[in-house]
């Protein structure tokens, strides 16, 4: 817990010294916006209640920073996403996380023809806090597992609203602490073993649009085949973010993440966050 929360400090320091660093009405190459939210949810119920139910409270804290270039025939948009939530019930002496994410993507182009570019990408995901099953085993930590992938392609790109990324040479690499791997597999790396290496290929695309006023959706897809191991069976993680603005501080937010790696667990995962709470803009 101390140290997810001092890795959160030390993001937002980054953060903003770097906003500090480079003047945005000096710096024309640079787009940059980013959003920062602090969501609660709270339950509460007395002994009279006859219908049941465990008071609890819940907060969610949420960064997600673009940081795109843009200078003759090149591009580089970069977006950081980190997300952290967690949950007390009445009643438990141990809090439960609903929400563990740090992610950075980054894609170079240089122009090649119209809305199309040669592009270079690069995806870097893990987490921050320990992670626990049903059994109160750990069976996570910060950095464990890592995903990395890398690779060149093609990038089309209509606007900074809506891209998709090819890339027929995708290298992935999955790190995991070996102490996960000393009695069986673990995030799809064979036991006794800390990596995995994977060549395959990727689709990723990019796509927000305003549905209504002050609600606008954010999507995210990513596709990953792997050629050196069951290239028919695709990983898919699709990622939506909903932004319901109240006011210029308040606002409601729904997080939905979708993921399928069978080398992980042969299932859907499915994670969804809601909540209302403080949205600030920067």
């Amino acid at each position: 817990m101390k140290k997810s929360l001092l890795s959160i400090v030390f993001i937002l320091t980054v953060l903003v010294g770097s906003a500090q660093e480079i003047p945005k009405d000096t710096t024309k190459v640079w787009t940059k916006k980013g959003n920062l939210s602090l969501l609660f949810n709270q339950s509460a119920y007395n002994k009279q209640w006859l219908g049941g139910g465990t008071s609890n409270i819940a907060g969610n804290f949420g960064i997600n920073y673009d940081f795109n270039y843009k200078k003759g025939d090149v591009v580089w948009d970069n977006k950081f996403i980190l997300a952290y939530g967690l949950t007390k019930i009445k009643g438990d002496d141990k809090t439960a996380k609903t929400d563990d994410r740090l992610e950075l993507n980054s894609i170079w182009g240089k122009k090649a023809k119209g809305d199309w570019y040669y592009s270079m990408f690069f995806n870097f995901k893990t987490q921050m806090d320990a992670g626990y099953d049903k059994n109160d085993v750990n069976i996570s930590h910060f950095f464990s597992p890592a995903y990395f992938q890398l690779g060149p392609g093609m990038l089309w790109k209509k606007s900074n609203n809506l891209s998709v990324n090819f890339s027929p040479a995708t290298s992935k690499l999955i790190l995991v602490h070996n102490h996960y791997t000393e009695f069986g597999p673990s995030f799809g790396v064979l036991q006794g073993d800390n990596s995995r290496f994977e060549f395959g290929a990727s689709i990723a695309a990019y796509y927000k649009f305003v549905i209504m006023a002050n609600v606008s959706i954010e999507n995210r897809l990513n596709l990953y085949s792997n050629y050196l191991d069951n290239p028919q069976n695709v990983d898919i993680d699709y990622q939506m973010n909903v932004v319901m603005k109240i006011n210029k501080y308040l606002s409601a937010n729904v997080a939905l993440q979708t993921i399928y790696d069978d080398n992980s667990v042969q299932a859907v995962q499915v994670k969804e966050v809601f909540g209302i709470g403080v949205n600030y803009g920067f």
